[in-house]
């Protein structure tokens, strides 16, 4: 391996009140414990990136994060499920992007009630399957995330299993993230 992973870890809820500024602020932390990974976090609710789409030159919110993703090895997509699926904020910063993901790898840690955000995970992958990007295997899901605070009011409780996901998910994340960025380094990904 040469060098260190830029890892994008990007917060894909926006709403007043969410949870995911502390699943990505615990997730984060997780990977920065790692040598081989060099973490940012990307917040959608300070991108204020446009909801519509222009066949224009790029507004200034869009220019700014394009630059962050495109210096982004592998991405980190922290989302709930909101009726079944991923928040709007997700798609509208999905759909300004293309080359920036593509051939790069992404994961997921969601976060739900029962489904752990499960369904949310099932469409994303499709949809950056579509963007050329690779979406590894494992993920970190996150069921009914309220009950994992611990007697001590920290979030969220050890866990085995909780550990070995996240293990997990990191592990394949570097493979795939210093496979692909060879990988490009050698070839630009066709679109």
């Amino acid at each position: 391996m040469n060098g260190r992973l830029r890892v994008a870890v990007i917060i894909g809820s926006t709403r007043v009140g969410r949870f995911g500024p502390t699943v990505a602020g615990w997730f984060a932390g997780r990977a920065r414990r790692r040598r081989d990974f060099d973490v940012e976090v990307i917040d959608l609710a300070d991108a204020n990136l446009p909801d519509r789409l222009t066949d224009d030159v790029p507004p200034p919110p869009v220019r700014h994060l394009a630059a962050k993703l495109e210096s982004a090895d592998a991405f980190v997509i922290v989302t709930p499920e909101y009726n079944r699926s991923y928040p709007a904020p997700v798609k509208a910063a999905i759909d300004w992007y293309c080359s920036e993901f593509s051939g790069k790898p992404v994961t997921f840690v969601s976060y739900g009630r029962e489904s752990g955000g499960m369904h949310a995970v099932a469409h994303l992958r499709e949809v950056f399957a579509e963007l050329n990007a690779v979406a590894i295997r494992d993920s970190v899901s996150l069921p009914c995330y309220w009950n994992q605070y611990a007697a001590d009011g920290s979030w969220p409780k050890g866990s085995g299993e909780l550990e070995h996901s996240v293990g997990a998910t990191l592990d394949q994340l570097a493979w795939w993230g210093f496979a692909l960025r060879d990988a490009r380094a050698q070839q630009p990904c066709p679109h």
